[in-house]
Protein backbone atom coordinates (compact mmCIF):
# COMPACT_ATOMS: atom_id res chain seq x y z
CA UNK A 1 0.00 0.00 0.00
CA UNK A 2 1.58 3.30 -1.11
CA UNK A 3 1.25 6.12 2.14
CA UNK A 4 -1.58 9.18 1.40
CA UNK A 5 0.21 12.22 1.87
CA UNK A 6 -1.90 15.27 3.91
CA UNK A 7 -2.87 18.77 2.91
CA UNK A 8 -4.47 21.69 3.73
CA UNK A 9 -8.01 21.23 2.20
CA UNK A 10 -10.67 24.13 1.51
CA UNK A 11 -13.41 24.77 3.34
CA UNK A 12 -15.87 23.92 0.64
CA UNK A 13 -13.92 20.37 -0.49
CA UNK A 14 -14.34 19.47 2.87
CA UNK A 15 -17.79 19.93 3.36
CA UNK A 16 -18.19 17.94 0.15
CA UNK A 17 -16.45 14.68 1.22
CA UNK A 18 -18.59 14.63 4.22
CA UNK A 19 -21.81 14.66 2.12
CA UNK A 20 -20.26 11.65 0.47
CA UNK A 21 -19.28 9.76 3.75
CA UNK A 22 -21.34 11.45 6.20
CA UNK A 23 -21.05 9.32 9.23
CA UNK A 24 -18.72 11.61 11.56
CA UNK A 25 -18.32 13.29 14.49
CA UNK A 26 -19.75 17.12 15.12
CA UNK A 27 -16.40 17.68 16.43
CA UNK A 28 -15.07 17.24 12.76
CA UNK A 29 -17.43 19.40 11.01
CA UNK A 30 -15.73 22.50 9.81
CA UNK A 31 -18.10 24.64 11.27
CA UNK A 32 -17.01 22.97 14.91
CA UNK A 33 -13.69 25.11 14.38
CA UNK A 34 -15.78 28.32 14.51
CA UNK A 35 -17.07 27.99 17.76
CA UNK A 36 -13.78 27.52 19.53
CA UNK A 37 -12.17 30.71 21.24
CA UNK A 38 -7.86 30.80 21.49
CA UNK A 39 -7.83 27.72 18.27
CA UNK A 40 -6.99 27.99 15.11
CA UNK A 41 -8.75 25.31 12.58
CA UNK A 42 -7.74 23.84 9.71
CA UNK A 43 -9.54 21.31 7.30
CA UNK A 44 -6.79 18.86 6.12
CA UNK A 45 -7.33 15.82 3.53
CA UNK A 46 -5.63 12.31 2.74
CA UNK A 47 -4.66 12.12 -1.19
CA UNK A 48 -4.06 9.10 -2.57
CA UNK A 49 -2.36 10.88 -5.98
CA UNK A 50 -5.18 13.25 -6.53
CA UNK A 51 -7.76 11.19 -4.85
CA UNK A 52 -9.37 12.45 -1.59
CA UNK A 53 -9.71 9.73 0.48
CA UNK A 54 -9.96 10.97 4.51
CA UNK A 55 -10.60 14.41 5.76
CA UNK A 56 -10.37 16.03 9.16
CA UNK A 57 -10.47 18.99 11.11
CA UNK A 58 -7.48 20.19 13.20
CA UNK A 59 -7.42 22.75 15.78
CA UNK A 60 -3.89 24.39 16.88
CA UNK A 61 -3.77 25.74 20.09
CA UNK A 62 -0.66 28.57 20.92
CA UNK A 63 1.69 27.69 23.88
CA UNK A 64 2.65 30.74 25.72
CA UNK A 65 4.99 32.18 24.80
CA UNK A 66 6.42 30.26 21.98
CA UNK A 67 5.53 29.56 18.33
CA UNK A 68 4.43 26.28 18.69
CA UNK A 69 0.95 24.50 19.41
CA UNK A 70 -0.91 21.83 20.07
CA UNK A 71 -2.81 19.58 17.44
CA UNK A 72 -5.94 18.42 18.45
CA UNK A 73 -8.25 16.23 16.58
CA UNK A 74 -10.96 15.85 18.18
CA UNK A 75 -13.17 12.85 17.58
CA UNK A 76 -11.23 12.40 14.85
CA UNK A 77 -9.66 11.28 12.81
CA UNK A 78 -12.53 9.72 10.17
CA UNK A 79 -9.50 7.45 8.80
CA UNK A 80 -9.61 3.62 8.74
CA UNK A 81 -8.48 2.64 11.74
CA UNK A 82 -8.98 -1.22 11.24
CA UNK A 83 -6.15 -1.34 8.78
CA UNK A 84 -2.78 -2.74 10.19
CA UNK A 85 -0.80 -0.50 8.91
CA UNK A 86 -1.72 2.45 10.49
CA UNK A 87 1.24 4.86 10.14
CA UNK A 88 0.39 5.18 6.70
CA UNK A 89 -2.30 7.35 8.01
CA UNK A 90 -0.63 9.00 10.85
CA UNK A 91 2.55 9.60 10.11
CA UNK A 92 1.83 11.74 7.36
CA UNK A 93 -0.65 13.31 9.79
CA UNK A 94 2.21 14.25 12.31
CA UNK A 95 4.89 15.32 9.33
CA UNK A 96 1.85 17.87 8.08
CA UNK A 97 1.72 19.19 12.14
CA UNK A 98 4.91 19.48 12.52
CA UNK A 99 5.41 21.64 9.01
CA UNK A 100 2.16 24.36 11.11
CA UNK A 101 4.40 24.09 13.83
CA UNK A 102 3.46 21.86 16.21
CA UNK A 103 4.79 20.42 19.55
CA UNK A 104 2.18 17.55 20.04
CA UNK A 105 -0.28 16.15 18.13
CA UNK A 106 -3.72 14.67 19.94
CA UNK A 107 -5.96 12.44 18.60
CA UNK A 108 -9.15 10.89 19.33
CA UNK A 109 -10.06 7.59 17.19
CA UNK A 110 -13.80 7.35 17.11
CA UNK A 111 -13.46 3.56 17.57
CA UNK A 112 -15.45 1.75 20.25
CA UNK A 113 -13.49 -1.04 21.93
CA UNK A 114 -16.84 -2.46 24.05
CA UNK A 115 -19.98 -2.31 24.90
CA UNK A 116 -22.77 -3.16 27.98
CA UNK A 117 -26.42 -3.29 27.75
CA UNK A 118 -28.33 -1.28 29.57
CA UNK A 119 -30.06 -4.02 31.80
CA UNK A 120 -26.17 -5.06 32.89
CA UNK A 121 -25.18 -2.08 33.88
CA UNK A 122 -28.33 -1.54 35.50
CA UNK A 123 -27.55 -4.89 37.81
CA UNK A 124 -23.95 -3.38 38.21
CA UNK A 125 -24.92 0.28 39.83
CA UNK A 126 -27.38 -1.95 42.27
CA UNK A 127 -24.45 -4.74 43.29
CA UNK A 128 -22.32 -2.94 45.83
CA UNK A 129 -19.73 -5.00 44.81
CA UNK A 130 -19.34 -3.79 41.43
CA UNK A 131 -17.28 -0.34 41.26
CA UNK A 132 -16.67 -0.11 37.47
CA UNK A 133 -17.97 -0.71 34.31
CA UNK A 134 -15.47 -3.11 33.23
CA UNK A 135 -16.10 -5.15 36.36
CA UNK A 136 -19.22 -6.46 34.25
CA UNK A 137 -19.43 -8.68 31.47
CA UNK A 138 -19.43 -6.38 28.16
CA UNK A 139 -22.48 -7.25 25.45
CA UNK A 140 -19.25 -7.22 22.81
CA UNK A 141 -15.22 -6.67 22.33
CA UNK A 142 -14.06 -5.01 19.16
CA UNK A 143 -10.58 -7.12 18.54
CA UNK A 144 -9.41 -4.91 16.28
CA UNK A 145 -9.88 -1.90 17.99
CA UNK A 146 -7.96 -3.63 20.86
CA UNK A 147 -5.29 -4.25 17.99
CA UNK A 148 -5.20 -0.81 16.96
CA UNK A 149 -4.56 0.35 20.61
CA UNK A 150 -1.00 -2.14 20.21
CA UNK A 151 -0.16 -0.70 16.96
CA UNK A 152 -0.52 3.40 18.53
CA UNK A 153 1.93 2.14 21.22
CA UNK A 154 4.27 0.69 18.34
CA UNK A 155 4.31 3.66 16.79
CA UNK A 156 4.60 6.06 19.48
CA UNK A 157 1.97 6.98 20.85
CA UNK A 158 1.02 7.21 24.32
CA UNK A 159 -2.80 6.91 26.21
CA UNK A 160 -4.02 10.27 27.83
CA UNK A 161 -4.64 10.07 31.13
CA UNK A 162 -8.06 9.85 31.64
CA UNK A 163 -8.53 12.54 34.08
CA UNK A 164 -5.77 14.74 32.67
CA UNK A 165 -6.90 18.29 32.61
CA UNK A 166 -4.48 20.16 29.73
CA UNK A 167 -6.26 23.17 30.27
CA UNK A 168 -6.56 23.53 26.47
CA UNK A 169 -10.47 22.79 27.32
CA UNK A 170 -9.26 19.23 25.85
CA UNK A 171 -11.04 15.91 26.78
CA UNK A 172 -13.57 13.63 24.68
CA UNK A 173 -15.12 11.50 27.08
CA UNK A 174 -13.97 7.83 26.66
CA UNK A 175 -17.17 5.82 27.81
CA UNK A 176 -21.02 7.60 26.46
CA UNK A 177 -24.05 6.09 26.16
CA UNK A 178 -26.07 5.30 23.42
CA UNK A 179 -29.60 4.75 22.42
CA UNK A 180 -30.40 3.06 18.64
CA UNK A 181 -33.12 4.62 17.03
CA UNK A 182 -32.60 2.94 13.61
CA UNK A 183 -35.49 0.86 12.66
CA UNK A 184 -37.57 1.18 16.06
CA UNK A 185 -41.31 3.01 16.58
CA UNK A 186 -41.93 5.19 19.13
CA UNK A 187 -43.95 2.22 20.94
CA UNK A 188 -40.82 0.00 20.44
CA UNK A 189 -38.97 3.22 22.45
CA UNK A 190 -41.11 3.96 24.62
CA UNK A 191 -41.50 -0.04 25.63
CA UNK A 192 -38.07 0.15 26.04
CA UNK A 193 -37.88 2.45 28.81
CA UNK A 194 -37.21 1.34 32.59
CA UNK A 195 -40.35 1.27 34.74
CA UNK A 196 -39.53 3.99 36.90
CA UNK A 197 -38.30 6.47 33.83
CA UNK A 198 -41.70 5.45 32.18
CA UNK A 199 -43.20 6.51 35.59
CA UNK A 200 -41.51 9.85 35.59
CA UNK A 201 -42.57 10.94 32.24
CA UNK A 202 -45.71 9.75 32.62
CA UNK A 203 -45.60 12.59 35.81
CA UNK A 204 -44.35 14.95 33.46
CA UNK A 205 -46.85 14.14 30.44
CA UNK A 206 -49.96 14.25 33.23
CA UNK A 207 -48.82 17.86 34.74
CA UNK A 208 -48.68 18.96 31.76
CA UNK A 209 -45.18 19.61 31.31
CA UNK A 210 -44.63 21.49 27.45
CA UNK A 211 -41.80 20.72 25.16
CA UNK A 212 -41.11 23.26 22.37
CA UNK A 213 -38.25 24.17 20.07
CA UNK A 214 -35.95 27.14 20.77
CA UNK A 215 -34.35 30.15 19.20
CA UNK A 216 -31.63 31.47 19.43
CA UNK A 217 -33.46 34.63 21.27
CA UNK A 218 -34.41 31.59 24.13
CA UNK A 219 -29.84 30.96 24.73
CA UNK A 220 -30.24 33.06 27.73
CA UNK A 221 -33.24 31.30 29.44
CA UNK A 222 -31.01 28.10 28.67
CA UNK A 223 -27.90 29.88 30.15
CA UNK A 224 -29.99 30.65 33.69
CA UNK A 225 -30.37 26.39 33.86
CA UNK A 226 -26.88 25.73 32.54
CA UNK A 227 -25.21 28.18 34.97
CA UNK A 228 -27.57 26.42 37.93
CA UNK A 229 -26.46 23.25 36.73
CA UNK A 230 -22.38 24.08 36.43
CA UNK A 231 -22.48 25.45 40.04
CA UNK A 232 -24.58 21.87 41.52
CA UNK A 233 -22.47 19.44 39.49
CA UNK A 234 -19.23 21.49 40.56
CA UNK A 235 -18.16 22.39 36.98
CA UNK A 236 -17.09 25.25 35.21
CA UNK A 237 -19.53 27.13 33.03
CA UNK A 238 -19.00 28.41 29.66
CA UNK A 239 -20.39 32.05 29.14
CA UNK A 240 -23.25 32.88 26.98
CA UNK A 241 -21.44 34.05 24.11
CA UNK A 242 -19.85 30.27 23.64
CA UNK A 243 -23.67 29.34 23.19
CA UNK A 244 -24.59 32.02 20.64
CA UNK A 245 -21.16 31.55 18.58
CA UNK A 246 -22.07 28.28 18.66
CA UNK A 247 -25.64 28.44 17.01
CA UNK A 248 -24.39 31.26 14.48
CA UNK A 249 -21.33 28.88 13.22
CA UNK A 250 -23.62 25.15 13.25
CA UNK A 251 -26.29 26.81 11.63
CA UNK A 252 -24.42 28.41 9.33
CA UNK A 253 -24.00 25.72 6.62
CA UNK A 254 -27.54 23.96 7.73
CA UNK A 255 -29.90 25.43 9.95
CA UNK A 256 -30.85 22.49 11.47
CA UNK A 257 -27.48 21.50 12.99
CA UNK A 258 -28.12 22.74 16.10
CA UNK A 259 -31.42 22.55 17.91
CA UNK A 260 -32.45 24.19 21.41
CA UNK A 261 -34.96 22.21 23.43
CA UNK A 262 -37.27 23.65 26.34
CA UNK A 263 -39.27 22.37 28.71
CA UNK A 264 -41.82 24.66 29.97
CA UNK A 265 -44.77 24.33 32.66
CA UNK A 266 -46.89 27.61 33.27
CA UNK A 267 -44.50 29.50 30.86
CA UNK A 268 -41.85 28.96 32.87
CA UNK A 269 -38.45 26.92 31.42
CA UNK A 270 -37.35 24.08 34.06
CA UNK A 271 -35.12 22.38 31.63
CA UNK A 272 -33.22 22.52 28.09
CA UNK A 273 -30.60 20.92 26.41
CA UNK A 274 -29.17 21.31 22.70
CA UNK A 275 -29.35 18.51 20.40
CA UNK A 276 -26.49 18.45 17.55
CA UNK A 277 -27.42 16.77 14.11
CA UNK A 278 -24.65 15.50 11.77
CA UNK A 279 -25.13 12.73 9.30
CA UNK A 280 -26.74 9.41 11.09
CA UNK A 281 -26.18 10.69 14.53
CA UNK A 282 -27.87 13.27 17.10
CA UNK A 283 -25.94 14.05 20.37
CA UNK A 284 -27.40 15.50 23.04
CA UNK A 285 -25.50 18.68 24.57
CA UNK A 286 -24.92 20.72 27.84
CA UNK A 287 -28.41 19.43 29.29
CA UNK A 288 -29.59 21.88 32.33
CA UNK A 289 -32.13 22.09 34.74
CA UNK A 290 -33.35 24.70 37.81
CA UNK A 291 -33.76 23.72 41.16
CA UNK A 292 -37.80 24.74 40.59
CA UNK A 293 -40.52 22.28 39.66
CA UNK A 294 -37.82 18.83 39.50
CA UNK A 295 -41.18 17.13 40.45
CA UNK A 296 -42.52 17.46 37.59
CA UNK A 297 -39.65 15.59 36.15
CA UNK A 298 -39.47 17.85 32.94
CA UNK A 299 -35.71 16.49 32.22
CA UNK A 300 -37.90 13.04 31.97
CA UNK A 301 -40.32 14.74 28.95
CA UNK A 302 -37.38 17.01 27.29
CA UNK A 303 -35.40 14.07 26.38
CA UNK A 304 -38.57 12.07 25.76
CA UNK A 305 -39.10 14.91 22.70
CA UNK A 306 -35.75 15.18 22.22
CA UNK A 307 -35.33 10.95 21.22
CA UNK A 308 -38.44 11.00 19.06
CA UNK A 309 -37.91 13.93 16.97
CA UNK A 310 -34.45 12.41 16.15
CA UNK A 311 -35.87 9.48 15.08
CA UNK A 312 -38.26 11.05 12.89
CA UNK A 313 -35.73 13.08 11.35
CA UNK A 314 -33.87 10.11 10.39
CA UNK A 315 -31.06 9.50 12.96
CA UNK A 316 -30.02 5.94 13.44
CA UNK A 317 -28.18 6.92 17.08
CA UNK A 318 -29.13 9.12 19.54
CA UNK A 319 -25.75 9.62 21.55
CA UNK A 320 -26.28 11.17 24.94
CA UNK A 321 -22.72 11.55 25.47
CA UNK A 322 -20.61 11.44 28.29
CA UNK A 323 -21.29 8.99 31.69
CA UNK A 324 -19.12 7.47 34.84
CA UNK A 325 -17.26 4.32 34.30
CA UNK A 326 -16.87 4.07 37.99
CA UNK A 327 -20.14 2.77 39.91
CA UNK A 328 -19.63 3.78 43.31
CA UNK A 329 -22.10 5.93 44.84
CA UNK A 330 -21.15 9.88 43.55
CA UNK A 331 -22.81 12.79 42.13
CA UNK A 332 -22.76 11.58 38.60
CA UNK A 333 -23.89 8.13 39.25
CA UNK A 334 -27.54 9.50 39.16
CA UNK A 335 -26.79 10.89 35.39
CA UNK A 336 -25.74 7.52 34.88
CA UNK A 337 -28.74 6.13 36.40
CA UNK A 338 -30.83 8.92 34.52
CA UNK A 339 -29.33 7.85 30.77
CA UNK A 340 -29.72 3.94 31.78
CA UNK A 341 -33.84 4.23 31.74
CA UNK A 342 -33.92 5.03 28.07
CA UNK A 343 -32.47 1.73 27.42
CA UNK A 344 -29.75 1.31 24.69
CA UNK A 345 -25.47 0.67 25.75
CA UNK A 346 -22.75 1.65 27.17
CA UNK A 347 -19.75 2.13 25.29
CA UNK A 348 -16.10 2.68 25.79
CA UNK A 349 -14.19 4.14 23.45
CA UNK A 350 -9.99 4.11 22.13
CA UNK A 351 -9.66 6.90 24.28
CA UNK A 352 -7.08 9.59 23.14
CA UNK A 353 -4.15 9.39 22.24
CA UNK A 354 -0.77 11.97 22.19
CA UNK A 355 2.61 11.90 20.23
CA UNK A 356 5.54 14.31 20.99
CA UNK A 357 6.45 16.61 17.70
CA UNK A 358 9.91 17.39 16.51
CA UNK A 359 13.11 17.69 18.28
CA UNK A 360 11.50 19.48 20.70
CA UNK A 361 7.95 17.91 21.06
CA UNK A 362 8.85 16.11 24.33
CA UNK A 363 10.29 18.66 26.35
CA UNK A 364 7.22 21.53 25.40
CA UNK A 365 5.33 18.59 26.30
CA UNK A 366 7.13 18.81 29.94
CA UNK A 367 6.69 22.60 29.99
CA UNK A 368 3.18 22.79 29.13
CA UNK A 369 2.33 19.86 31.90
CA UNK A 370 4.84 22.77 35.08
CA UNK A 371 2.42 25.68 33.07
CA UNK A 372 -0.36 24.24 33.93
CA UNK A 373 0.67 22.66 37.36
CA UNK A 374 0.96 26.24 38.14
CA UNK A 375 -2.16 26.96 37.20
Amino acid sequence: MTSPYVREITREEHLAQLRLHPDTSHLQIPEWGDVKPGWTAESIGWFEGKLLVAVALVLYRPLPGTRRALAYLPDGPGIDWWNPRLEHWLDPLVAHVEERGAFAVRIGPPVVVRHWDAATVTAGIADPGVRHLRDLPAAGIDGFALDAAERLTRLGWRRCAEDEDSGFGLGQPRYGWHVPLADRSVDELRAGLAPHWEQSLGRAERAGVRVTWGSAADLPDFHRLYVTTAAHDGFRARPLEYFQRMWKALNAEDDDRLRLYLAEYDGFVLSAALMINVGSRAWHSYPASGRQGRELRPSSALLWRMLCDARAAGAETYDLRSITPALTEDRLLGRLRFKTGVGGQAVEYLGEWERPVGSRGKVLQRAVGMYLGRR
